[in-house]
């Protein structure tokens, strides 16, 4: 299902009301909306840090539109509501020209709705990856540089398969991510022949959920779909207390150090987990290299934030001012074949082409980066696993 257009009648209306963005006479303003606080406290500073490394590099190569980028950024807090006041500052008030952004994809859907839309804001989240956001009403302004759940869910049900894992009991966050997460991997995890004993739905913000828990007991291996900060830490801590469950799974939202909190590592070595990755390649081998002591390259989504950032930057280059006007447009171009080649960190060569009007196609820290008709790329997934104490690395899924 395609993400649907408004109507004529619609569009009308928020014309009406929408509020331009005011051009700068050199350079831009791009923002960022993450979940500084909440369930992904501790996921969402190296995220932004991806796309603050974006901006460094930018302004240490000549800048954009003849002048400097800047990033403003604003707390979404994975929610809604947060997420549509942090929208309304940044767009009505900053006057950025797009948005990197948000995590959560119901953080991306309200801070969309409540200004995006409206604003002519194109949005380009490096994290928001439940199906909900594919059927989002958006007139073509909300992309999204990691993969949808629609394939996490199918590459993690084939892994449990393959290392013999054939019953499983699921409790997800109730919320887009959660619950389309938790589809996606049930339905294709029962189609490979495995049992799902258990889908259930929890409410974020608990401190006890034992009760949930004991209705999860008809399979000895669970799989959280849920945050590090917030119930997935809690589900774990009491899952590993209970002694019901000898195996734990978990997706991208678990993967963060504060998901061991509290937790005897020991329990849970050797817990499964996925998320986005990046195929091996000269781009990912150029944008690994800018690991350092302040910037954890391979941090969950910080490839992705890095891509989002550095999209954004070029299809601002390319459109020629900082007007949302024509900003979508510009961003298909650089995102797509044909074109020369761009790698990460070469802002000096794309502008150069740009400026000739030569075509020009990104490839980035997360692979290649086709947008199709709804704003949603193809991806890979890999296998990450609890190893003293913290989460490693695998490799590809097939």
């Amino acid at each position: 299902m395609l993400k649907k257009t408004l109507t004529l009648a619609v569009a009308a209306t928020t014309l009406t009301i929408a509020a331009p963005a005011l051009a700068q006479d050199s350079g831009a303003t791009i923002g960022f909306i993450g979940g500084f606080t909440g369930p992904i406290e501790s996921l969402t500073p190296p995220i932004f840090a991806g796309a603050q490394l974006v901006v460094n590099q930018i302004n240490e190569q000549g800048g954009i539109l003849g002048g400097e980028l800047t990033i403003l950024s604003a707390d979404g807090a994975c929610d809604a509501t947060a997420a549509a006041g942090a929208a309304d500052r940044l767009i009505n008030t900053d006057n950025v020209t797009g948005i990197v952004g948000a995590l959560c994809t119901g953080e991306t859907i309200g801070a969309f709705n409540g200004s995006g839309l409206s604003g002519n804001v194109v949005f380009i989240s490096p994290a928001s990856s439940a199906p909900a956001l594919t059927t989002l009403e958006d007139n073509d302004l909300v992309y999204r540089t990691t993969p949808s759940d629609a394939l996490q869910g199918v590459k993690l049900a084939n892994l449990l398969l393959a290392k013999g894992i054939n019953d499983i009991a699921i409790t997800y966050v109730n919320n887009d991510y959660g619950k389309g997460f938790a589809d996606a991997l049930a339905a294709a995890y029962e189609a490979g022949g495995g049992t799902v004993a258990a889908n259930l739905a929890h409410e974020e913000g608990k401190a006890d959920y034992r009760a949930e828990l004991g209705n999860l007991v008809a399979s000895q291996n669970l799989v959280v779909l849920a945050y590090a900060n917030a119930s997935g830490n809690t589900i774990l801590r009491q899952a590993v207390e209970s002694g019901n469950f000898t195996t734990y799974v978990g997706g991208d939202g678990m993967v963060g150090d504060d998901l061991l909190n509290g937790i005897d590592a020991s329990a849970v070595e050797g817990m499964i987990a996925t998320r986005a990755g990046a195929p091996s390649g000269e781009s990912v081998d150029i944008y690994n290299g800018f690991a350092s002591d302040s910037f954890q390259a391979n941090a969950t989504y910080a490839p992705q934030a890095y891509d989002a950032a550095f999209l954004m930057a070029l299809a601002i280059e390319k459109n020629g001012s900082a007007s949302r006007d024509g900003l979508a447009a510009a961003l298909r171009d650089v995102a797509s074949a044909p074109g020369e080649i761009i790698r990460p960190g070469e802002w000096a060569k794309a502008k150069e082409l740009i400026a000739a009007g030569t075509d020009i196609n990104y490839e980035g820290a997360g692979g290649a980066l086709d947008f199709d008709e709804v704003g949603d790329v193809d991806g890979i997934i890999v296998e990450l696993a609890v190893e003293g104490g913290s989460f490693v690395e695998k490799g590809l899924i097939d």
